[in-house]
């Protein structure tokens, strides 16, 4: 058995099932033992961030690891910015990273890069294979680090790949995450008995499910106020879900709402702050006067945190209600307008994945009582992670429909994700808000008091030429069709969550 084929086998044996991959020349022996040992589901992207990008998404809904499969250091660092977004969004990945043969890196050939170096940044763990004999206990400790929700990042030089006398290596059983203390809940406890204003902020694993309805009953009971992170891995919302506002994005704004609050109780969540500097305004969100307390860290477990201290207060399980969406389409195409029209035709148990910096805020607002679905944000902040997520998480919730919300500068990063979804053929709906701008930035040079001609203007403008997302999706594979008002936009998005393949639809606003 080669190193290879123990790497393929290993994966396997050991639950990692789908590869989303770039591979190259040092890849080619892994790439030839996945036909002589099926099982593994190989997903082809066209650049390195789409693969990473998906890994991540596929995390994200599956809730255990996926393989990625990278070309030398090169190829590691073109993944780098998704798996940035990934450790935030605490995505448990597989890493794959070829490399040159052991006695051939001496000779300094072109790709030959600090692979090692760049893997250290986004990873938990990284390891280089030394030997055949060892890469396949090598994948299965990269696969309990991935387990545990971070990035295991192994190195696998050529010729460790071809050599022979490889073994199946066997990942150990981790336990669960850490409980919360019992002097965090009782103190927790004390907090919101008190009566003074509180606020849990929830993240990870505590905005889903009996979590989320944990949290809602503590609120109904102690009168403290519920809000999520401003950036989520994933929140389950939805008709007959608690309600989650997130702390704004804008500084002023998340000032004004966490301005009442004098006790902040996080749970999985990390104390809010400005996602960027600006001048004359703080970094913190929240009060110099609010006093910090953590119930759950975000690696502890949250979920059990959040029911003890429910029960301790005897707060009564109640199912909250039920607001009733208006689902008629509303007319016109100011941004309310499309939100609701978004909103009102969700389908049933969708998967939202949001990349759309201006337009996202207001689609999630709207769809607080739409049919059930799992909302996906942006994590780390690094562009050009919606369209290869939607691709991960289409793949990890088969049956359910993607709506990939895409802001047309960000999407233009990993525009390639397309055609792996037409490849795969894959049931997501993508809107692409097309403004032609990085509106998002015209809005940050206000808020960071900087003046802007028309050289910085113009850096900011993606037109002449007009980019035309219709013909780049056809061009990929993708049926698509522009919509320039909400009637178009609600006739092409019924049109396409009745279909089992994926569809386009450039929103011109």
């Amino acid at each position: 058995m080669t190193g290879a084929e123990s790497l393929a086998q290993t994966l396997l044996a050991n639950g990692v099932d789908v590869c989303f991959a770039n591979p190259g020349t040092s890849e080619m022996h892994f790439v030839a033992a996945l036909d002589r040992f099926p099982g593994i589901r190989c997903v082809l992207g066209l650049q390195e961030n789409v693969v990473t990008g998906a890994a991540d998404g596929y995390w994200r809904m599956a809730e255990r690891p996926a393989a990625t499969l990278l070309h030398c250091g090169p190829g590691l660092a073109n993944g780098l910015a998704n798996l940035h977004n990934a450790r935030r969004a605490q995505s448990g990945i597989v890493n794959i990273v070829g490399d040159q043969a052991t006695h051939h890196r001496a000779l300094d050939a072109p790709l030959t890069a600090d692979t090692d170096g760049w893997a250290r940044g986004v990873s938990a763990w990284t390891r280089t294979a030394t030997g055949a004999t060892t890469v396949g206990r090598d994948a299965a400790a990269a696969v309990e680090v991935a387990r545990q929700g971070q990035i295991a990042t192994l190195i696998v030089p050529a010729d460790i790949a071809w050599n022979q006398e490889g073994s199946i290596g066997q990942a150990l059983s981790l336990p669960r995450a850490p409980k919360p203390t019992q002097h965090a809940i009782g103190n927790a406890e004390r907090v919101l008995r008190s009566g003074q204003p509180t606020l849990l902020l929830l993240g990870g694993a505590t905005l889903r499910g009996t979590a989320l309805a944990d949290a809602y009953r503590i609120a109904l009971r102690t009168g403290a106020r519920i809000m999520a992170q401003t950036h989520n891995a994933r929140i389950e919302r939805g008709c007959g879900r608690p309600s989650v506002a997130r702390v704004p994005y804008r500084v002023d704004q998340a000032l004004a709402e966490l301005a009442p609050f004098q006790h902040l109780l996080l749970v999985g969540a990390t104390p809010p702050v400005s996602f960027f500097a600006y001048p004359g305004k703080p970094g913190h969100l929240y009060p110099p006067e609010c006093e910090l307390h953590v119930l759950a860290r975000p690696d502890e477990d949250g979920p059990f945190a959040l029911e003890q201290l429910a029960d301790a207060l005897g707060a009564p399980r109640v199912p909250p209600a039920d607001a009733g969406l208006d689902r008629a389409v509303p007319q016109g195409a100011p941004l309310t307008a499309f939100a609701k029209t978004i909103a009102a035709l969700l389908p049933p148990n969708a998967v939202v994945v949001n990349e759309a910096g201006t337009c996202g805020p207001a689609i999630y607002a709207a769809s607080h009582d739409s049919a059930p679905h799992d909302w996906l944000d942006l994590t780390g902040g690094a562009i050009g992670a919606g369209l290869p997520m939607a691709v991960g998480a289409a793949i990890a919730a088969p049956g359910r429909r993607v709506l990939s919300l895409q802001a047309d500068g960000s999407g233009m990063y990993t525009v390639q994700a397309l055609w792996t979804q037409a490849r795969e053929r894959l049931a997501v709906t993508t809107v692409v808000f097309s403004n032609r701008t990085y509106a998002i930035l015209l809005a940050e040079l206000a808020h960071v008091g900087a003046q802007a001609g028309p050289t910085a203007r113009n850096m900011m403008t993606l037109s002449d030429p007009d980019i035309s997302w219709v013909r780049l999706a056809t061009g990929l594979g993708v049926e698509a069709a522009r919509a320039d008002g909400c009637e178009q936009l609600a006739d092409l998005l019924r049109t396409s969550f009745r279909s089992s393949r994926p569809f386009l639809i450039e929103f011109c606003w």
